[in-house]
């Protein structure tokens, strides 16, 4: 069963997304704010696909619950539901770890498209079949395409399943100039609605993972008024 869980402190909007995902086939474990939210994950052993989480919440705000929830989860998908004026808010949430945000006001279909995008990442990382190629070696690096996994020098890093495409994306097209619309078709899908931003923040968030120096990258490298690059 497809589970979503919903948190969002007001009572109308929280009930207009859970009539649409259950619509759309989503079983629903809702909480009207975020310590809510975390104690229904817990009861729920982690049984939990996506999480919709309101930035602006009581008790423990949207930030916290998805910074808290990646670090129990590196699969679940994770959207931020945001208001216009909350920009910044959209990229701290981004490099907490969620996935994707939307923003405030949004229309059914939308955020049915959204979830729906996000599953089917997560149901790939949860049971993807075997890859022509296993294990793709690029320097220090190797990433494993069967347990969706990437070390540097042996040592594991972490990764999100959108960080993993994102990295499977460059290292299996290395040395190539790739696009924010290449990438962001390719990883979130061609009928994702949101901003190409989303890209540059991943981006960000990887270098901080992967790069010795995050400002001065030597793999994940900039490619002024096209994109990025992976080189070995």
């Amino acid at each position: 069963m497809k589970r979503v869980l919903i948190a969002e402190d007001e009572a109308a909007i929280r009930e207009f997304i859970i009539i649409n995902l259950r619509r759309a086939g989503y079983e629903i474990i809702e909480a009207e704010d975020g310590a809510r939210a975390l104690e229904l994950y817990d009861a729920n052993g982690g049984d939990i696909d996506i999480a919709v989480l309101d930035v602006m919440m009581p008790n423990v705000d949207g930030l916290e619950v998805c910074k808290q929830l990646r670090q129990r989860n590196n699969t679940i998908g994770i959207i931020m539901l945001t208001a216009k004026t909350q920009e910044m808010d959209k990229i701290t949430g981004l490099m907490m770890g969620a996935d994707d945000y939307v923003t405030k006001p949004f229309s059914p279909t939308e955020l049915v498209a959204r979830v729906d995008a996000i599953y089917r990442r997560v149901a790939m990382s949860n049971g993807i079949k075997p890859a022509a190629v296993d294990v793709i070696e690029l320097g220090d690096f190797k990433l494993n395409i069967r347990n969706r996994t990437l070390t540097k020098n042996g040592e594991y890093i972490e990764l999100t399943q959108v960080e993993f495409q994102m990295m499977e994306y460059f290292f299996t097209n290395p040395g190539a100039a790739l696009s924010r619309t290449d990438i962001l078709n390719k990883v979130w899908g061609n009928e994702y609605f949101g901003e190409e931003k989303i890209v540059d923040v991943n981006i960000r968030r990887l270098r901080m993972k992967i790069e010795e120096e995050p400002s001065v990258p030597k793999h994940l490298t900039t490619i002024w008024g096209i994109g990025y690059k992976w080189i070995v």
